[in-house]
This record gives structure tokens, sequence and C-alpha cells, in this order.
């Protein structure tokens, strides 16, 4: 039985990916399901497949639903239809569109094909990760809670630049000029 390695492409940075090995006879679900887990996306929105090309156009769809839009073609149904039967290159390639309001979109390639699964293996399965994929709801920051502690200590939510008022100087005498000792006058004369 043939097993498929995809490469899941984040579309904004094809630096983050996530390979997922699949066997050929699963279907399109799987395949969606696989991909949510691997970037740590819950699975309460709209999700379609568009079969692609090298120049990444979207071709047939194939989607979680028959949703309320408007379709070129009925579009096959994820459950329904089976990886194997939608490869046609050795290279072929998939566009993966996820939360249509937010308009997550990966882009797929095939990147190798294997006779033999492995015994150990529970497909699908991600076999590689790469990149720290993106937060599916607002901006987190890599230091997390900790960024709030720097935030509250430091007061970065002023909108100060960071510099002082003019007179606010560390001179507690207020005499502006310095006083040299008498060896350091010597120098200047």
């Amino acid at each position: 039985m043939a097993v498929l390695k995809f490469r899941i492409y984040l579309e904004e940075d094809d630096a983050i990916y996530r390979d997922i090995v699949i066997k050929h006879s699963q279907n399109f679900q799987d395949l969606h399901f696989a991909i949510l887990k691997a970037y740590e996306f819950d699975n309460k929105h709209q999700a379609t497949f568009y079969r692609s090309n090298d120049n990444w156009l979207r071709g047939r769809e194939i989607s979680f639903a028959r949703y309320d839009k408007q379709y070129k073609a009925e579009p096959l149904l994820m459950s329904d239809t089976i990886i194997g039967s939608e490869i046609i290159n050795t290279d072929q390639k998939f566009i993966y569109e996820y939360d249509f309001a937010k308009q997550w979109t990966f882009l797929i390639a095939l990147i190798n094909i294997s006779k033999e699964e492995t015994a150990k293996t529970v497909y699908p399965s991600v076999s590689r990760s790469e990149g720290i994929g993106p937060q599916q709801y607002g901006t987190k920051s890599l230091l997390g809670d900790k960024f709030a502690d720097i935030e509250e200590k430091y007061d970065l939510n002023e909108a100060s630049d960071g510099f002082g008022e003019e007179g606010e100087e560390a001179d507690l005498d207020g005499d502006d000029e310095m006083e040299l000792g008498d060896d350091q006058n010597a120098d200047f004369e």
C-alpha cells in the first residue's frame, strides 16, 4: 500500500511547514484533521481543498461540506474523496483553506511516495515539523505570559519615547557646571 508524504507550507512563510505521511487509501478528511492537529488549530471552521498545479492555481474543490456559496462546479466532499484518486502527477499540489473569515491558506506539495508503510506509524502522522506555527486566534508572543510581567515592570503600555522632560536631569544641586578638582583644572590651563 502506497504512503504519500505531503509538505504543508504556510502560504505567507514557506520556512514554516509540516510534513505529513498518509496512506493513499485515506480520504481528504483525514488529511484535513492531520493538518489542523499539526498546526494546533481547532476544528470549528469551514475548510476546503483545491486541486492545484505548479502555478498554485485553484482547480477542483474538495470541501468538508457543501457551504452556502457559489460553486463553479459541484465540490467533492472530503469524507467521500480518497487522496489517491486525486493524485494526477508525482509532484501533485493542493491548496488548503481553513476558516474562510480569517483565510488561513496552506500550500500542499506531494514530496514523496513510498511503496511500503512503517508498522509503528499510525497514519496520518506528522513526520517533520519546521518553524513555529502561527497562533490561530490573535497574536501571542514567544515569551507568552512572561511578556505581561515585563510589560508591567517597565510600563511598556505607556506611549512614551523613553526620554525624560527637558530640565529633568539627575543634577541634584541645580548647578549645571561640573566642578573639577585641582589636578583636572591644571590640564586645561
